[in-house]
Parts: structure tokens; sequence; C-alpha cells
């Protein structure tokens, strides 16, 4: 299985974030990447292949164009405005009869572009997203030309970005990218299945009124957890998309027992969906000792995960989300990816 990852992607890296009401040293950090990328290497999964840069396009079949261009003018706005370091947003547009212009100031545009107020953006943001935006649509690119499987070592992730806001540590949504450039490229159907602990609500977003592109998530109960506003079970999709859209809110403390039973639903609705090719938005912080999540994984349990998605027998991109046990992130994520090759 190749995997693809450019150094790029080390560059954005947050010394703090706002977690719990508070200022707390960055969780979302390089060596997250850093380990993955060692186990790989240690382990032979694969050749390392160094992303190929697809431009700007594809961002823009999924992202809109303002919000790119926040994004890629940040920090010399942030800069020219006298700021310093990290910037994280601090005031949001409030739900009224008519939409918010949007504004000049780089605080406003902070808020228009944002959910969230635990995402600092950097002086290297732009360049780090941009380059795990390519390592997912070169590992796509491998799938479009005849491999089986593929990894995209991606950081930041992406899953919690929408067409036009980051949050959750996310910028570029690297999954929603790969799923429409592979059906650009001719694939009539593309399923996303998010095992992530935290929902992927900027994916859901992205396709929830499209039947092209089915979003698949079995998370934490977003009740209790982060994301908050998005993930819950009667989330079916709209229009088009009535029925592609399917979730699965679990409580804190599920283990494999409880989760398994969830994923056996998921890959039934996969069976009938039938795909052309399977993207996994692979969030590794089920994890019994992930730092910020609840569930109870154990490393067998990885494989157990990636085995069980080798048997839908489907071309399957691994797009690398979540996960914050720094220490056993590598080992958990090439367990799956070992899983998935022995099953």
């Amino acid at each position: 299985m190749k995997t693809v990852f450019s150094p790029v992607q080390l560059t954005h890296d947050p010394k703090m974030e706002i977690s719990d009401g508070m200022l707390k040293p960055a969780v979302e950090i390089p060596s997250r990447a850093e380990m993955v990328r060692s186990e790989i290497l240690a382990r032979k999964i694969g050749p390392l292949w160094t992303p190929q840069d697809f431009g700007r396009a594809p961002l823009e079949r999924v992202h809109t164009g303002e919000y790119l261009d926040f994004l890629e003018s940040f920090w010399s706005r942030w800069t020219a405005a006298g700021r310093q370091g990290e910037a994280f947003p601090f005031v949001w547009p409030v739900r009224q009869l008519r939409a918010a212009p949007t504004p000049s100031h780089i605080d406003g545009l902070l808020g228009r572009f944002s959910f969230d107020a635990g995402t600092p953006l950097g002086e290297h943001t732009w360049a780090a997203a941009t380059a795990s935006a390519n390592s997912a649509l070169t590992a796509a690119r491998f799938l479009r030309e005849g491999d089986r499987s593929a990894f995209a070592l991606c950081r930041p992730p992406g899953h919690h970005a929408a067409a036009d806001y980051f949050g959750g540590y996310c910028f570029l949504n690297n999954a929603a990218i790969a799923a429409q450039w592979l059906r650009d490229q001719g694939a009539a159907r593309v399923a996303i299945l998010d095992v992530d602990y935290h929902h992927g609500n900027g994916t859901q977003a992205i396709f929830y009124e499209r039947a092209d592109v089915m979003f698949l998530s079995i998370h934490a109960d977003p009740r209790e957890e982060y994301p908050y506003f998005l993930g819950h079970a009667d989330e079916t999709g709209e229009k088009a998309g009535k029925g592609f859209t399917h979730n699965w809110p679990l409580p804190p403390g599920t283990g494999w027992a409880g989760y398994s039973k969830a994923l056996e639903e998921a890959c039934r609705w996969l069976t009938v969906y039938s795909p052309d090719v399977l993207i996994v938005s692979l969030g590794l912080d089920t994890y019994e000792n992930d730092p910020i999540s609840q569930f109870r994984f154990v490393p067998e349990d990885f494989l157990r995960l990636g085995a069980r998605l080798a048997r839908l027998g489907k071309p399957t991109l691994f797009v690398m989300e979540g996960g914050y046990a720094v220490d056993a992130l590598g080992s958990n994520c090439v367990n799956v990816l070992e899983g998935f090759l022995g099953g």
C-alpha cells in the first residue's frame, strides 16, 4: 500500500489551543504525522510518496473561492494588522433574518470563516493544509490508476472543515476533495466512512444534498461531545441526498463490542450502495488512552477494523483524520492498514 505525505504538512505547528475554556498546549501537532510516518517505514507497509501539486482547481470543487482566498491571504492580513503569533476567532455571526455581509477586518473574517475558537491559524497553515489536500488527491490518483488501496497521511486533518469554514483543527476537507476528484474522474458513486471519534460535520455538510457521495459516520454522541450540533441519527440527507447520510452516535465509553455493531450496520449500507471507491476518514482517537476522547479501543481493535473494511472488497482510500495519543498513534494507524492488507 502506497503512503502519500509531504514534509510541508509539518510546518503548521500550533503551540496553544483553547479547550475546556482554557488556553492549553495544542494537541494537533506535527509529531502526530511523524509518528505515523516512522511506523509505516518500520513495519514496511509500502513505499512513501511525495504528493503531486494539483493546484487550486480541485479545492474549488469543494470549498468556496471566498473561503480559499481568506485562508491563502490570512497571514499577510494578520501581520498587516500588526498582529503576531497564532490567530484565534472570537466573534461569530449570529442567526438572523438575513445573511451577514462579509466583513473586511481580520477579526471579522476569522469569525466569518470558522465555527470554533479552538483552531489556531499561523504563518504556514495554508501551505500545510494544501499539502495535506494534495496528499489525499495523489492517493486518490493511485486508486484511479488501478491500486486497490492507498493511505493519505493527511495532517492537518480535514473532516470538520466545510465548504466555507474551518474548525476542529481542520482547514481543507481532504476526504471530500478526494471524493469529488474521483467523481470528476469518472467514479459514479463514492462512499465516505468516517470512523473518527468526533462526527465529520464538515463532510456531512458538503454532501448532504447529494446521492453520488454517501456519507456514513460512527462517532461519539454529539449531545455529549464535539461538534455538538451535527451527527444525530435522524440526519439522513436532504433533497437528492435524502437517505444517503447515515449516523451512528454512540455513548462515551463505547468499546469494540458496541462499536462493531454499528460498523456492521454501516457495512450493510455500503454493500447495498456498492460504491466504486470507499474513502475511510481514519480517526484513531477511538483509542482508550486518547487525551480528548472517551471510546475504549485497544490496539487489537484497530486490526479488526481494518480487516472488516477489507471484506467489503472495494478500492479503498484511507485519509488520516484525528488521534492525539501521540506515542501510540503510529502503531494504531498501521494496525488498521495491516488489518486491511491481511483481511
